[in-house]
């Protein structure tokens, strides 16, 4: 039987008519509204590649049945940024080359977003624990924290966010 889930995305309400309740969030995001930013990793929770803001929070999506976002707020990547007018963590990651191959960058971006949104001032290590659930195969690490660093400094300093 098809159930209609309402929720909002990058703060626009949506409406989905799913058939089954337990289609990951991921899938609905990707392939029902059409937002591919959040990339599909493991399917296991454990790469960090599909993360979203819920409500606020980190979450992964590619296991989150879609009942389980009714009635909340998700932001994607493409929720917090433009190519005309990108987020300063997303032109602290363009200015430092902080990613080679970029597959885990949405994650990793969210998960920052989170982390700045809660902590202004984070330490290296504070910012190393924000991102241990997201895997960069690619080894760009130095450069990833490095450009976390560089977009708290900036948001500190009023650059937009």
């Amino acid at each position: 039987m098809t159930q209609k889930f309402y929720f909002q995305v990058n703060g626009k309400p949506v409406s989905v008519a799913l058939d089954n309740e337990e289609t990951p969030l991921l899938n609905v995001l990707r392939n029902e509204l059409g937002l591919m930013g959040t990339r599909f990793g493991c399917g296991l929770e454990q790469c960090g590649c599909c993360m979203v803001l819920i409500d606020g929070a980190p979450e992964k999506s590619c296991a989150r049945p879609i009942w389980n976002v009714a009635g909340k707020q998700v932001t994607t990547i493409e929720g917090i940024g433009t190519p005309e007018r990108p987020h300063p963590l997303q032109q602290a990651f363009i200015d430092e080359q902080a990613g080679q191959c970029g597959y885990c960058l949405a994650g990793i971006l969210i998960s920052a977003k989170a982390l700045l949104a809660r902590n202004a001032s984070p330490t290296r290590a504070e910012i190393a624990l924000a991102l241990d659930g997201n895997i960069c195969r690619c080894g760009s690490h130095n450069r990833i924290m490095r450009a976390v660093e560089k977009a708290a400094a900036q948001m500190r300093a009023g650059v937009h966010s």
